[in-house]
């Protein structure tokens, strides 16, 4: 016997780096018809009390990787085919852009395999909010030749010869998720000859009321930084152009070590 499912649909939108107004018109004009909503923990509050009708279902599902309390992948995915196939319409709302370290892959692969119909949506990436924020245009004329978004938060990831590789490079590198592993990050690039011109921001929490920006010359990271732990999400960029920070800034630090975003557990501790 044949089941027969009411067909709903997907949308997978990206909520842009944490600002609430960098979302996009679209994605807001589909969370306004939304049944379900999917939400990552890196999206703004304001988001879904200003959005979400108070008729649908809002679902944190939110992932953290170091720490071990991220909602499993299958379990995101199967809430997709299940809701979807009760006819509704399912918003899966992530942080930054839906096609940068998002799991998208997962997400489309259960979607197309499950004949479920489905919209991408961009949003504004973390790399971009905060280059535009901290006034450091990732591939300023004469500063870099391009740009490359990268993570090391598995310290077994990259290879020696790619680390030669990132280090003689006139690109910018973004590091997402990797304000843990920063100094690995650092001593890496030294052990591979990077060059005394080349700085790093470390960016917490762009884009949102309790922004900071530290800067520090490459190989002074440690005198500058110590052992500060940075607050969630953090977003490393390193490269020449970080000097123009300073000349370009136009947002103070809020200097504040507040969570804009909630941590997971706290989280769920709301949904019990």
């Amino acid at each position: 016997m044949n089941v027969q499912y009411i067909s709903g649909k997907v949308i997978l939108a990206g909520a842009g780096p944490g600002d609430p107004e960098l979302i996009s018109v679209k994605a807001v004009k589909w969370l306004q018809k939304a049944d379900v909503v999917l939400v990552d923990r890196l999206v703004s509050h304001e988001i879904i009390n200003e959005y979400v009708p108070a008729k649908a279902q809002v679902i944190c599902v939110g992932k953290q990787g170091r720490f071990g309390l991220s909602t499993p992948q299958k379990r995101i995915n199967q809430m997709m085919i299940d809701y979807s196939r009760d006819g509704k319409t399912v918003v899966r709302l992530k942080g930054g852009d839906v096609s940068v370290f998002a799991n998208v892959l997962d997400e489309l692969q259960t979607l197309v395999e499950n004949n479920i119909p489905y919209e991408i949506i961009p949003g504004i990436s973390a790399a971009l909010g905060a280059a535009a924020y901290t006034g450091i245009p990732l591939t300023a004329r004469n500063y870099a030749n391009a740009v490359r978004f990268l993570t090391y938060y598995k310290t077994d990831v990259l290879t020696d010869e790619y680390w030669t590789e990132l280090a003689n490079t006139n690109d910018t590198l973004v590091f997402y998720m990797s304000s843990g592993t920063l100094n690995d990050i650092v001593e890496h690039l030294k052990k591979q000859g990077i060059t005394s011109d080349k700085y790093i921001a470390v960016v917490e929490q762009a884009t949102t009321r309790l922004q900071n920006v530290h800067i520090s010359n490459i190989y002074r990271h440690r005198e500058e930084f110590g052992d500060k732990e940075f607050a969630s999400p953090s977003l490393l960029i390193v490269g020449k152009v970080v000097v123009l920070h300073e000349q370009f800034k136009w947002l103070r630090n809020s200097n504040s070590q507040e969570q804009y975003f909630e941590p997971v557990a706290s989280l769920r501790k709301e949904a019990v």
